[in-house]
């Protein structure tokens, strides 16, 4: 008679160290850093909307508002033209923001887009407000990366923000 002595762990039950992965609370304490930077990136297209929205009407309305650096600049524009690119990423930025708040999974993606459009845009405003266009890139990174970040399927209470 043979006497088999590995004993055979009970259904469902996992390995100690979860076969190869890291240990459960560290994924969680991640998705929850990424959830809530999502909630927060939702919040910072909004903000950031309404507030491109804003500069958008002031490049409309006055062409002489902002400071501009001395030389030639490869990327020059007229203002007027920068108020309007600026006016319709924040509406998108805007709506795209308030449909990430909603929870809609579809907004995660035009989010990521429309922050990395707005970060190109704030490169090439460099020379007209520079400190401004410095914020906003950095805001916009973490947009992407809390977006990209986010998986909800890997939320215990399925994903819902």
């Amino acid at each position: 008679m043979s006497h088999d002595t590995t004993a055979s762990p009970p259904p469902g039950a996992q390995p100690p160290g979860g076969a190869g992965r890291p240990p459960r609370d560290r994924d969680e304490s991640r998705t929850a850093w990424a959830a809530g930077g999502t909630v927060f990136a939702g919040l910072m297209l909004m903000v950031g909307g309404i507030l491109a929205v804003l500069e958008g009407i002031v490049g409309i309305a006055k062409d002489v508002v902002y400071v501009r650096t001395r030389g030639d600049y490869v990327y020059k524009f007229d203002v007027t033209a920068w108020g309007w690119i600026h006016l319709v990423l924040g509406v998108i930025a805007l709506l795209v923001g308030y449909c990430l708040l909603r929870g809609l999974a579809w907004a995660r993606y035009l989010g990521i887009f429309i922050a990395g459009l707005n970060m190109i845009a704030n490169f090439m405003f460099l020379p007209y407000q520079p400190i401004w266009a410095i914020i906003m890139v950095a805001i916009d990174t973490f947009v992407i990366w809390s977006l990209a970040t986010y998986h909800p399927r890997n939320l215990p209470y399925g994903g819902a923000l």
